[in-house]
Formats: C-alpha cells, sequence, structure tokens
C-alpha cells in the first residue's frame, strides 16, 4: 500500500533557487509558498506587476522570512521571454529547477504579440523558448530540472500540424487540449534530448488533476464559463492537494527523469500525487520531434545541450 505524498515530504531545500512561471496566482502561488516555507529561494514570475507584489506581499505575511524575487515575464510575448532570461544572465542567478506552471485556459480567439494561437503561444511555445534560454544556468547547478505542467485533458489533444495555430477552425477546448498534449510531447522530448547529451538536467512532467484556480475562470466565457462555477464547488480539490504533483517533481530525491505525476483518483482528477501515464499520442517521439523542430523554427530558440 503507498503512502501519501504531503507537503511533510518536502525536504529542505536552503541553497536551492526555483524559478516558478505564473507565480502571483493559483497553483504558482501556492507551489511558491510551499517552496519557500521549506527554505527555497523563489524566482516568482508574473505578467502585471502590482499583481505579482500582491501576491509577494501574501507570500511574506503566510512564510515570515520568505527568500522571493518578482521579476516580470509575459510568456505570450517571446520579447519578454528573452529579457527575463537575459536579466538572470546578466544578474547570475543560479537556477536549480524551472517549473513550467502558467498557463491560459480555453480562451475566445486571441494571439500573441508575435502573432500565435494564445493557448499554444502561451503555454507550449513560450515554456519552449524560455527552457531552451535557461538550459545553461540549470546544466551547471546540482540535480537541476525542469518540471512542465500539463492537464488530464491533454489525452482529448490532438497535433494538427497543418494548422497548429487553429486558424481554419477555432474552437476552445479543443485548441487547449493541444496545448497541453504539446507540454507532455516537450517534456518526454526535452529528457530523450537531454540523456543523448549526457546533461545532468532531468525533465519532469505533472499535472493538477482538476483543482480549484482562477485558471477556469480566467479564459472561459459564457456557458463554458458558468459550467466552471457549478463544477468547481462540486468536483474540484483544493489547491493545496492539486500543486503537489507538481511540487513532488521538483523536489522529491527519488524521481527520475521522464517520469509523470498526476492525481490518480477519479479519472486523475482528484487525490495525492503518483506516477501517471501520458497518453499514447504524448509517447509518441516522431511528433514530439516534429514539433520541437516547428517550434524552434517558430521561437528562434534553438537547444544548445
Amino acid at each position: 500500500m503507498s503512502t501519501k505524498w504531503t507537503a511533510e515530504a518536502i525536504p529542505t531545500l536552503s541553497g536551492r533557487t526555483f524559478v516558478v512561471t505564473g507565480a502571483n496566482s493559483g497553483l504558482g502561488l501556492e507551489t511558491t509558498r510551499l517552496l519557500t516555507g521549506h527554505g527555497a529561494h523563489v524566482v516568482m514570475t508574473a505578467r502585471d506587476r502590482i499583481k505579482g507584489e500582491a501576491a509577494a506581499a501574501r507570500i511574506g505575511q503566510d512564510v515570515p522570512g520568505a527568500s522571493l524575487e518578482l521579476r516580470i515575464l509575459d510568456l505570450a510575448d517571446l520579447d519578454s521571454v528573452r529579457a527575463f532570461a537575459a536579466g538572470l544572465h546578466d544578474d547570475k542567478v543560479g537556477v536549480d529547477v524551472l517549473i513550467n506552471n502558467a498557463g491560459v485556459m480555453m480562451t475566445p480567439p486571441r494571439k500573441t504579440k508575435q502573432g500565435f494561437e494564445m493557448q499554444f503561444g502561451t503555454n507550449h511555445l513560450g515554456h519552449f523558448a524560455l527552457t531552451g534560454l535557461l538550459l545553461d544556468l540549470l546544466a551547471e547547478r546540482d540535480d537541476p530540472r525542469v518540471v512542465t505542467v500539463s492537464s488530464t485533458l491533454h489525452k482529448q489533444g490532438r497535433m494538427d500540424f497543418d494548422d497548429l495555430m487553429r486558424t481554419k477552425r477555432y474552437q476552445p477546448t479543443q485548441a487547449y487540449a493541444q496545448s497541453k498534449l504539446a507540454n507532455l510531447l516537450f517534456g518526454l522530448e526535452l529528457q530523450r534530448r537531454l540523456s543523448a547529451a549526457g546533461s545532468p538536467v532531468r525533465s519532469l512532467m505533472a499535472h493538477p488533476g482538476y483543482s480549484r484556480t482562477n485558471l477556469q475562470f480566467a479564459g472561459p466565457t459564457g456557458l463554458r464559463k458558468a459550467a466552471m462555477y457549478i463544477a468547481n464547488p462540486l468536483f474540484a480539490q483544493s489547491p493545496t492537494i492539486g500543486v503537489l504533483p507538481q511540487v513532488r517533481a521538483a523536489v522529491a530525491p527519488d524521481v527520475v527523469g521522464g517520469q509523470y505525476y498526476g492525481c490518480p483518483k477519479l479519472m486523475e482528477n482528484r487525490g495525492y500525487p503518483e506516477l501517471v501515464q501520458p497518453s499514447r499520442r504524448a509517447q509518441d517521439a516522431e511528433a514530439a520531434a516534429r514539433l520541437w523542430t516547428e517550434s524552434e523554427k517558430l521561437t528562434g530558440v534553438e537547444y544548445s545541450f
């Protein structure tokens, strides 16, 4: 019988630095709270400085003496991604773990600054570029990791390589599912390439099950948003539990590169973190390699291992 992995299992993190994208709310905020509470230094990222500063103040109240800093990062703008990465390099910030947590969900048709479909551009391309630009910082550290957050909805996703931006027919849920499938294809392919290069960096993936966060309300509109208001109180689990899969992937000493942690109960909607299986499409190495090539072209970020 397996033992529940809870926040009590988090080891002492003193001396380790974590970059958490989307740290001003939801699972990113909970992740920051747990990490700083165990001695880590956290680089919080947020698109909006005012919201970011408010979140940092909340962490400071909840975790007296918390070691954290706020830096502005908009994953929907590759110029912002490059500026953020350059700032870490210029300030010689050592990065032990990158947690690709931020995301948008089921938005109406929108585009990023560079003209990409918003969900694919933010959830996948922004994090693909960010990881590539920080890989050298990670490789210099002990036990470096990249944790990419996906979703159970990746199982409904299909990569439309002929129309990645969904210009022919945009459907919010399908676009979201494609972006979450892309997260897993990326995370698994990253581990393949890290292993082949003999890199010390490990790539892991996680999903939070169905957790109560602002994500369900920030993107959806109309009937979808109304459905979320009904479903969340009835079915969603607390973000304090939903956050544990990504934290386990980021800090547990026994994890292995390429693993995927999620909530195993009720069709992976609830429960304490355990290993779960990506869909067959997510494990398609040929599709992953194709996505990698396309992502390098679209972002202009080429990885160096």
